[in-house]
């Protein structure tokens, strides 16, 4: 493994090989049937004891995310305290799983959420802490086993993680952590029956082969992959906080980020201003070693995703761009680019980088019409100081997750997940913990048959 911001090698994983990943599989299900049976209220605590050993290990994992992903120390912090909020958030799902009791004649009709028994998750390199602990967590507090594999190029915090639930008490292959190849590992939870269902995070094209494979076994799916998400500027909008703002919602995590609103749309009587504001804004956006305190953005993860980003700029029109160090590491300045139309290849693909597009429309019709003229609908943002168009437009655009006047995406509180290529079901939220089970009807008969009738089919 490479630290991103040097270039320098901080460490060697072994490879998970395709027997020791059919063996983990196998032992995970064996302990399926022992952690299903674990009482609501024990599950519950020892979630809790896994969430109090990752907060006192915080600033461990922080620092270590800084050396695995190349992440800013305070975004790493709060990554590592996502962690532990999600877990903590979980823990008290175990003891209010509960099903329906549905009115029915000639008896009692109940509901079970069942487990589904064990879980495949698959985790990306841009965010390795947070998204696997969005896919563990109400996976076991709903009671499956869960194999997590983590990105090739950022597995150190996901060991570090299976190391703290043993401390915290978790089961012998509750919950194990198969550093790998996607096509060894992440192939046998496709073709393994024992593995039930997959959760996996990444790209569009390697999330459509997963589906295709799932369908072979009906095997359930949850899906979180790429996203082209718009930024949408009226006229009306508080200009200078809209601008002051945009960086951050594109740049953080050097725009590796599925979320990051690399599509700016601005309302064509405000365009010139709005550019004049946000030149200022992208100059003074801190990129520098994420090791520092004062660090907004750091290198991106690869030499390859460099190359990958700098295409985009080939006959592109540059209004201007940031600073960002000079020498080792992967770096890459942030970036506005003027969007003649919005055909142009930088408007319409997932850069992946810290590059922004920027493009007017004339009226809220258009500005809906164009943030939709995408095969992605993960997120996005709405400023308008105006409550009935925001309703509007949120209404219209589609996208799992919009926020007005800011640039939010996840709360651990509310569901999240894209529309149309960008996903299929959701994570996070109260509802999360029953994408890992199936629901089980149950009829007990009260009444003797009646003759007449005879007995209810």
């Amino acid at each position: 493994m490479r630290n991103p911001a040097t270039g320098v090698v901080v460490a060697t994983v072994p490879r998970t090989t395709a027997a020791e990943t059919d063996a983990a599989i196998d032992r995970a299900a064996r302990a399926y049937g022992s952690w299903r049976r674990v009482a609501p209220a024990d599950r519950a605590r020892l979630l809790r004891r896994f969430a109090a050993v990752v907060d006192a290990h915080v600033e461990e994992l922080a620092e270590l995310e800084v050396r695995n992903a190349g992440h800013t120390i305070g975004n790493a912090r709060w990554e590592a305290g996502n962690v532990r909020d999600v877990l903590d958030y979980y823990a008290g799902a175990p003891e209010r799983l509960t099903g329906a009791q549905i009115p029915v004649p000639g008896g009692l009709d109940v509901t079970f959420h069942e487990p589904l028994g064990v879980v495949g998750v698959i985790v990306p390199w841009n965010f390795p802490m947070p998204i696997a602990a969005w896919g563990f967590a109400p996976a076991l507090a709903a009671g499956n086993t869960v194999l997590l594999k983590p990105a090739e190029l950022t597995p150190l915090t996901a060991i570090r993680l299976g190391e703290l639930a043993r401390e915290a008490g978790l089961p012998p292959d509750v919950l194990t952590v198969l550093p790998g190849r996607g096509g060894v590992v992440g192939e046998a939870f496709v073709a393994h029956p024992a593995v039930r269902k997959i959760c996996f995070t990444g790209s569009t094209e390697v999330g459509t082969r997963i589906m295709a494979g799932c369908a072979a076994q009906v095997k359930r799916l949850t899906l979180e992959l790429g996203g082209k998400s718009a930024n949408l500027v009226f006229a009306d909008a508080d200009l200078e906080r809209a601008a002051a703002t945009a960086p951050y919602a594109v740049f953080d995590n050097a725009g590796q980020d599925c979320c990051a609103r690399s599509r700016i749309l601005v309302q064509r009587q405000v365009y010139d201003r709005f550019l004049e504001l946000l030149e200022p804004a992208v100059k003074a956006f801190r990129v520098e070693d994420p090791a520092l305190e004062t660090a907004e953005m750091g290198p991106l993860i690869s030499a390859g995703r460099r190359e990958s980003v700098a295409s985009y700029l080939d006959g592109a029109e540059i209004a201007f761009t940031g600073g960002c160090p000079e020498g080792p590491g992967f770096w890459y300045a942030p970036t506005v680019l003027l969007a003649r139309s919005p055909a142009e290849r930088h408007w319409r693909e997932e850069i992946f980088g810290p590059v922004v597009s920027v493009l007017p429309f004339d009226d809220e019709t258009e500005a809906v019409t164009l943030a939709n003229d995408t095969e992605y609908g993960l997120s996005g943002s709405i400023w308008t100081r105006d409550v009935g168009r925001a309703i509007r437009v949120a209404r219209g655009v589609e996208a799992g997750n919009l926020s007005v006047n800011s640039h939010s995406s996840v709360r651990y509180w509310t569901p999240f997940g894209g529309m149309k290529r960008s996903g299929l079901g959701r994570e996070l939220g109260p509802d999360a913990l029953h994408a890992f089970t199936d629901v089980k009807n149950v009829f007990l008969a009260t009444d003797p048959p009646r003759e007449e009738y005879g007995d209810d089919q």
